[in-house]
């Protein structure tokens, strides 16, 4: 959840001005028309008040073992379906090229801010043979990484209000998982080029007397981004440079007070992915899932100011927050389900198995 202080908006803006002086002069004269339209669309990722339920309201619902509905799966689907909506908006997106490779896919009304960037982007209209489709491109004059980064970067901070939430934390570009980095985007900015976004989930679990217990965290209040929610012990994106592994050993220090000679002994168990379109928002995420058994007496401290508390709870209870409340959130529940099948919670038995299984890859998990 920390930033990564890797390159941020005003080194880019002050290597673009020493690199590019007439990329600048056009980005400085530029104004943008911000309509009531595109108000509403930027609304959906504007920071949002605290929940406001406590632990007290969780743990209750959590506790609630009397109801018979261990092996009603339909609260976990509700969970996946929130994940993923949308996708009959696909077809308002247009696809994102770099260097022949679809890096993203972009909202027909968000390109209209994109255009008078003309040396940044590209609009071109393609014929496939039974119709004329757009797609966008970068510039061909923008051929190296750091050029690119540094464009799209200013770019990002003209467009000001549209992309709320500015982290300075960057996200590397690609095609899937492992290829060539084709250049860097600001995480927040990363939904609205439909960019595939990588991060990292990590269960925390601890074994006492023949059962499981799950840390779950509560985010801060002053959170951005879904303040106040339970959340995962440890989370974070994959920023640019790092592995997954030194990010998990990083997050797990900053977010929980975990040591490196216990989270290095996190394992790596899998990954989910969704994709969910929300006004001029494309969110393809893939996140790769990890476990840590931990001390039993091990108690999490966070480092970062971005937990408000702690709590460890059985994991079935956490299953029964899953399935009857949005306490959690949204792609938190995701990879706890992942860990409800992995860990026998979720069995063959169950109606609708096999279809809940396949559904946590249902976005682009590559």
């Amino acid at each position: 959840m920390a930033p990564i202080a890797a390159f941020s908006f005003s080194t880019a803006v002050a290597a673009a001005r020493r690199s590019s002086p007439s990329h600048l002069q056009l980005l400085a004269r530029h104004r943008l028309p911000f309509s009531a339209a595109a108000a509403s669309f930027s609304s959906a990722a504007s920071p949002a008040a605290a929940a406001s339920f406590g632990w007290e309201d969780a743990l209750r619902v959590a506790a609630d073992c009397g109801r018979g509905d261990e092996s009603d799966l339909s609260g976990y689907f509700r969970k996946v379906d929130t994940c993923n909506r949308g996708m009959d908006k696909k077809g308002e997106f247009v696809e994102f090229i770099v260097e022949d490779q679809v890096v993203g896919y972009i909202h027909k009304g968000f390109i209209e801010h994109l255009r008078d960037f003309h040396d940044v982007f590209t609009v071109v209209l393609e014929n496939n043979g039974s119709n004329t489709v757009e797609r966008v491109t970068l510039h061909s004059s923008l051929r190296t990484p750091d050029e690119r980064t540094n464009a799209v970067g200013y770019v990002v901070k003209c467009l000001g209000e549209l992309i709320p939430g500015i982290r300075n934390e960057l996200f590397p570009i690609t095609s899937s998982y492992g290829m060539p980095v084709y250049f860097s985007l600001e995480r927040a900015a990363a939904p609205y080029f439909g960019i595939k976004a990588y991060g990292v989930h990590m269960n925390g679990y601890v074994e006492k007397d023949g059962q499981k217990f799950l840390w779950i965290a509560k985010r801060s209040d002053m959170k951005q981004t879904y303040p106040g929610m339970l959340d995962h012990l440890v989370a974070g994106g994959l920023p640019y440079g790092i592995s997954c592994e030194e990010n998990v050993i990083k997050e797990c220090e900053e977010e929980a007070g975990i040591p490196r000679s216990i989270s290095s002994n996190a394992m790596s168990v899998g990954a989910i992915s969704y994709m969910d379109i929300e006004g001029f928002r494309y969110k393809r995420d893939v996140l790769f899932c990890y476990d840590l058994k931990l001390p039993a007496d091990f108690v999490p401290n966070n480092e970062d100011g971005e937990v408000d508390s702690f709590r460890l709870i059985p994991v079935r209870h956490a299953a029964n927050i899953i399935r009857r409340t949005d306490f959690l959130k949204p792609n938190c529940n995701l990879v706890i389900i992942h860990f409800l099948f992995r860990h026998g919670f979720i069995n063959p038995d169950c109606h609708g198995y096999l279809k809940l299984l396949e559904s946590l890859r249902r976005g682009d998990c590559s």
